[in-house]
Parts: structure tokens; C-alpha cells; sequence
């Protein structure tokens, strides 16, 4: 059996990881997005203006990894939204949509006790790197 290749994608231009983590994990065309919070990487600290902002920050900081990757938000498969507050749903979908326009990945959102840095949104994905064709199936 072939081995798969394990490759670890890292960016200047989004956060440095906070822990034993990588920004993200390639293996064979599926990459892993650890989660990206509303940090602004050349301060490092968190965006002001509450959860639009920080969503905004954090799927840029996503967009910075996925460029790493020679990907972009097109390659986004899955994505997972971790809020502080359930109230800030609406505000963060404004936000999310001005990043993924049509074909929407598939995506999971949850209200969590807390988030690193006392972060109001967290955001993160599964993309596949390389061309891919949209196509639209309904049954």
C-alpha cells in the first residue's frame, strides 16, 4: 500500500498557532484547517467590533492558509463555527457570505462555553487542494 503524504501548511501572513497545533495539515489533496479566531497577525491580538469583525479576521486569516496551499475559499468543502453567543448567528452568516458566494460548503455551528483569547466566533474547515468542479445535485 502507498504511503500517504502528511505536510504541514504554515503562513506568516495568519496567527501563529497558540499551541501544539499546525495552521493546517495537508495529507494526499484534503487539508485541515485548524480553527482561526479574529486575530489581526501582525499584533496579535483580537480584532474590536465584536463577532462581525472577528469572523471577518478570522476567515481572513483562514484565506491566507488557504493561498499557502496555492487553494481558496472555492476548495472549502466543510466548515465549523464555534460562537460565544447563538445571537451572533445572523451576523456572522452576513459576514461568512461575503467569502463563500454559491456553493456553499457544508458547514455545522455551535454555541461553546468559551473560545481562546476570549474570542467570539471561531471558524474552521476542510478543504481539497487542486481544481474542482462545482456541480449542483439535487434529488
Amino acid at each position: 500500500m502507498a504511503s500517504l503524504v502528511k505536510k504541514i501548511i504554515s503562513t506568516a501572513k495568519a496567527p501563529a498557532a497558540m499551541g501544539p497545533y499546525s495552521q493546517a495539515v495537508l495529507v494526499d489533496r484534503t487539508m485541515y484547517i485548524a480553527g482561526q479566531i479574529g486575530i489581526e497577525p501582525s499584533s496579535g491580538q483580537l480584532v474590536s467590533g465584536g463577532a462581525k469583525e472577528e469572523a471577518k479576521q478570522a476567515l481572513k486569516n483562514m484565506g491566507e492558509i488557504l493561498k499557502a496551499a496555492g487553494c481558496d475559499y472555492g476548495n472549502v468543502v466543510k466548515t465549523t463555527v464555534l460562537m460565544a453567543d447563538m445571537k451572533d448567528f445572523n451576523d456572522i452568516n452576513d459576514i461568512y457570505k461575503q467569502f463563500f458566494k454559491s456553493n456553499f460548503p457544508a458547514r455545522a455551528a455551535y454555541q461553546v462555553a468559551a473560545l481562546p483569547k476570549g474570542a467570539r466566533v471561531e471558524i474552521e474547515a476542510i478543504a481539497i487542494q487542486g481544481p474542482i468542479q462545482d456541480v449542483s445535485a439535487s434529488l
